[in-house]
């Protein structure tokens, strides 16, 4: 029996986490006080989640990939944003390297869906 909700994934679960911190991060200042690069920073972790969730109840293998490489893309964009926040004094390095990691695992758990998706037989429960 496959997953039947995108809660159930555990890229999607690890996405939250993701955000979560992120959100912590972005709400200490100085960094609460850069507006722009906090919103992005905000933006881009929430997109991972979303585009996971968005994809996977597209019902259709093509679809589905294509959203959770959007995923991977925004975990990029946040861990190039988390050295921008380093690199500028907003974040110490352990925060840095705690989210930066976090973000680096969850690109990997996409990764791998995607390589599963793709090897799968079976299509998108949209063609059942």
């Amino acid at each position: 029996m496959g997953v039947s909700r995108f809660e159930d994934l555990i890229g999607w679960q690890k996405s939250r986490k993701l955000f979560e911190k992120t959100h912590e991060l972005t709400s200490k200042s100085p960094l609460s006080k850069n507006f722009p690069l906090r919103d992005q920073m905000r933006r881009s972790s929430l997109s991972v989640m979303s585009n996971i969730a968005e994809g996977f109840d597209r019902g259709g293998d093509k679809e589905f990939v294509q959203f959770l490489y959007v995923s991977k893309g925004s975990c990029s964009e946040l861990r190039s944003q988390l050295y921008a926040a380093k690199d500028s004094g907003y974040i110490e390095p352990e925060e840095f390297k705690i989210a930066f990691e976090l973000a680096e695992e969850t690109s990997k758990i996409l990764q791998g869906l995607i390589k599963a998706i793709k090897n799968r037989k079976e299509t998108g429960h949209k063609f059942k």
